[in-house]
């Protein structure tokens, strides 16, 4: 999915009134994916799962600043991602449908927090981003 010129300006936009809550933001939405979607758990059986533990902050915070490193390199996803692409397709072997929950619980998240802020082109320039970033993160299990 090719973003457009609008998608990249709303994609920034939304970064830059998140700001410094991205990696609280990040944290969140793992926790609402690991309550909406308990399968998500499997790969994190080392982790104190109990919502805003620790571990889960952290994890929140590695997820969030992956996503600040796509947004800033908008032109090119596969590059700058290409490391994660690796690690989760091939040392991680992360089932390819949780990128879709957590990019779900996350446009959740961003919305419950940004609020009338995060318009309906926001959300769909958003919710392409973070599908072009999961295309990305799930071509090299091919």
């Amino acid at each position: 999915m090719v973003l457009s010129a609008e998608d990249k300006t709303n994609v920034k936009a939304v970064w830059d009134k998140a700001g410094g809550n991205i990696g609280a933001f990040g944290g969140e939405a793992l926790d609402r994916m690991f309550l909406g979607f308990p399968t998500t758990k499997t790969y994190f059986s080392h982790f104190d799962l109990t919502p805003g533990s620790k571990d889960i902050q952290a994890q929140g915070k590695k997820v969030a600043d992956a996503l600040t490193l796509a947004v800033n390199h908008l032109d090119d996803l596969p590059g700058a991602l290409s490391k994660l692409s690796d690690l989760h397709a091939h040392n991680l072997r992360v089932d390819p449908v949780n990128f879709k929950f957590l990019s779900h619980s996350l446009l959740v998240t961003l919305s419950s927090h940004l609020g009338n802020d995060f318009s309906p082109s926001y959300h769909a320039s958003l919710d392409k981003f973070l599908s072009s970033v999961s295309t990305v993160l799930t071509s090299k299990y091919r």
